[in-house]
């Protein structure tokens, strides 16, 4: 007979962050274990992603943006993010049974009720659960649906320590690119870039200039863009892009990440005259666009990951009491790769 607990732990928001989140702007706490309702399942999660995109959903004002894919958080809200967990309870017929891993978007808590159409059910496509929560995917929809990756180009990922940069510059090489470099903030970083991850090269953040660094690092120019953070590094990227190059923005943690502010703006000025001249392509994009996709790179990551041509580089927190401090350090950029919490 299974037995579940009757209470469960969840990662709630505690006060809206003045500037950057702090461990002390979240508690966690016990609450009732949920029973799933008839057309949902009861799940208990095993991982759970954590992402700078959190700064936009718990910073005050947020459910007055329109646009965010994210929902509003308000204190005493229960966080959400994609998470990995086991399904306990299922209603027969749903095509989901007790057993099942699945992924779905209410992590932050032990055991969660999830709507079915709301679970992704994994088979064993890939060698490690885990590897589910890698935003290879993100990547791969970038460098082959936006980007339109061609063999030889020379790539320019910001953010190349973060989650989507640790896997872009990878994913990239294995498509074909000929040049790769990334940006990152610590020269431990840049080195582990080109030490473990296969990059040609690492400009640093608040060294010289990123123009200056971009210009030795690809002398001839670069062809493809993807950009994680916007401000000095995206002008530094149109600066030095080729004719034709097409730039793919995925996010902006120059603003969501800076001390100041809500993390909802990172404004950045642009040369026109380049854009125009050279003939680039500037495209906002989320892989949610090509949802479609997802399968394609998950059956290419698992032979990827099985043949070792490709990591997935993440740092793994065991407990759902270290997930402030985790939070934390993820606003603050502590980490390389995806960091995923374990409960």
């Amino acid at each position: 007979m299974l037995s579940i607990p009757s209470t469960s732990r969840e990662v709630k928001l505690k006060s809206h962050p003045r500037r950057l989140p702090q461990a002390s702007n979240f508690e966690v706490v016990s609450v009732p274990t949920p029973s799933p309702a008839y057309d949902e399942v009861l799940v208990g999660n095993r991982y759970t992603r954590a992402a700078a995109s959190l700064r936009m959903m718990v910073s005050e004002g947020a459910e007055n943006v329109e646009g965010v894919p994210f929902p509003a958080l308000h204190p005493g809200d229960t966080l959400a993010e994609e998470s990995l967990g086991e399904v306990l309870i299922a209603p027969a017929g749903s095509g989901i049974s007790p057993g099942d891993l699945v992924m779905h978007h209410l992590g932050w808590r032990q055991y969660a009720a999830v709507p079915i159409r709301a679970c992704t059910v994994l088979k064993h496509e890939l060698p490690d659960a885990v590897a589910h929560l890698s935003h290879g995917w993100t990547a791969y929809a970038a460098l082959t649906r936006a980007a339109r990756l061609r063999r030889g180009d020379t790539v320019f990922v910001t953010s190349a320590a973060g989650a989507i940069g640790s896997m872009a510059g990878q994913i990239a090489r294995l498509l074909g690119a000929g040049r790769v470099i990334g940006s990152t903030g610590s020269q431990k970083k840049a080195d582990r870039l080109v030490r473990e991850l296969g990059y040609d090269a690492a400009v640093l953040r608040g060294a010289e200039p990123i123009t200056l660094q971009l210009a030795k690092a690809a002398p001839c120019g670069i062809d493809v863009v993807i950009d994680n953070v916007g401000g000095e590094q995206l002008q530094a990227a149109v600066e030095a892009a080729r004719e034709g190059a097409r730039i793919v923005v995925m996010g902006a943690l120059s603003g969501q990440l800076a001390d100041a502010g809500t993390g909802r703006t990172a404004p950045v000025e642009l040369d026109s005259f380049q854009i125009l001249l050279k003939k680039l392509t500037l495209q906002g994009y989320s892989a949610d666009d090509d949802p479609e996709l997802r399968e394609e790179w998950t059956t290419r990551f698992g032979h990827w990951l099985r043949s070792e041509t490709i990591a997935f580089p993440r740092m793994i927190s065991k407990g759902i009491d270290t997930a402030p401090d985790v939070l934390q350090g993820v606003a603050e950029g502590r980490y390389f790769g995806t960091v995923i919490v374990e409960f």
